[in-house]
């Protein structure tokens, strides 16, 4: 029998989640706390029992999002073996998670701080996560000797740019094929 605690918590996460997927699909800046609870078939209520306001409650949704889609990511890149297809594989999922975002969601996520944040410390963790995989392929010799810390400098920065819209304006790919290309040239790059 579900506990009340654990109902609750579900509850809760089920909250988020569903938070995240109207977000996701249609921005956030336009929405007002009562166009929410009404979306989201709750009360106002319920929806400060998730964050004191709307900017809190934009920010946990946003770390919300980033949580699950570096739980794919990573449970993507566990089942694969090499290193070349570990960065691939990463590189390939988090466009794939971000692949379902609007460009509403994505503009406003730019132009609300605390989001924005979010997206950084998500996007520098990328980064680090990158870094890793490049020094365990250079150090297995599946990679040739690379600064593993500036080729992460290097995915981060083009990170930013797709996340920024500014490779679609420069080149007509989507986010997702942008990550695809970044994990193939990155690849190619290091690889011995």
């Amino acid at each position: 029998m579900e506990t009340r605690s654990s109902f609750a918590t579900t509850r809760r996460t089920e909250l988020f989640d569903a938070l995240v997927d109207l977000f996701v699909a249609e921005g956030f800046a336009h929405l007002t706390l009562d166009t929410i609870a009404a979306r989201l078939k709750c009360s106002k209520s319920t929806l400060y029992t998730l964050a004191g306001s709307k900017e809190q409650l934009v920010t946990a949704a946003t770390v919300h999002f980033f949580k699950r889609a570096t739980e794919r990511v990573e449970t993507t890149v566990a089942d694969i073996a090499g290193p070349r297809e570990r960065i691939a594989a990463y590189l390939t999922a988090v466009g794939e998670a971000l692949a379902v975002t609007s460009d509403a969601f994505m503009a406003d996520l730019d132009a609300f701080a605390p989001a924005r944040e979010v997206y950084e410390r998500n996007t520098r963790i990328a980064a680090r996560r990158v870094q890793e995989l490049i020094t365990d392929g250079v150090a297995t010799g599946d990679f040739r000797e690379v600064h593993a810390a500036f080729a992460a400098d290097l995915v981060a920065t083009m990170m930013v740019r797709i996340q920024q819209g500014g490779v679609r304006a420069a080149t007509g790919l989507d986010d997702a094929h942008a990550y695809r290309e970044l994990a193939s040239i990155l690849t190619a790059g290091v690889s011995a």
